[in-house]
């Protein structure tokens, strides 16, 4: 059974950080890409950043390049984000996704496995 389970998420204030924790279980992700996504209330589910199977390559939504940071530890199944300089609008649920390939993609339906997420909350 593939299962992914995130931890992290809590209340911030602005301008606050946070790290959000992805573990894999169930089987090797190591050569797949992993990815975070976000679903805000009333919102669709929208990409936030992706790394690639090894970690050679990144890439981030424009709203939050330059304050989050992913990252993934293969020897643990696991991924991180990293989120710094938390703003009010980062307030969703966070996804965190594999995929069954190498590389990044910016688009939820090319993901395979999903975590059930968790709440970040940014008070302002």
């Amino acid at each position: 059974q593939v299962q992914l389970v995130e931890s992290g998420g809590k209340l911030v204030q602005a301008g606050g950080s946070l790290r959000l924790s992805c573990a894999a279980s169930g089987r090797t992700f190591n050569h797949y890409a992993m990815g975070w996504f976000r679903q805000a209330p009333g919102k669709e589910r929208e990409f936030v950043a992706a790394i690639t199977w090894n970690g050679d390559d990144t890439s981030y939504a424009d709203s939050v390049k330059g304050r989050f940071t992913i990252s993934r530890d293969n020897a643990k199944s696991t991924q991180y984000l990293q989120m710094n300089s938390l703003k009010p609008e980062d307030m969703a649920v966070y996804y965190c996704a594999v995929r069954r390939n190498r590389y990044i993609s910016r688009f939820h339906y090319e993901y395979d496995y999903w975590g059930q997420g968790t709440q970040v909350t940014v008070s302002s």
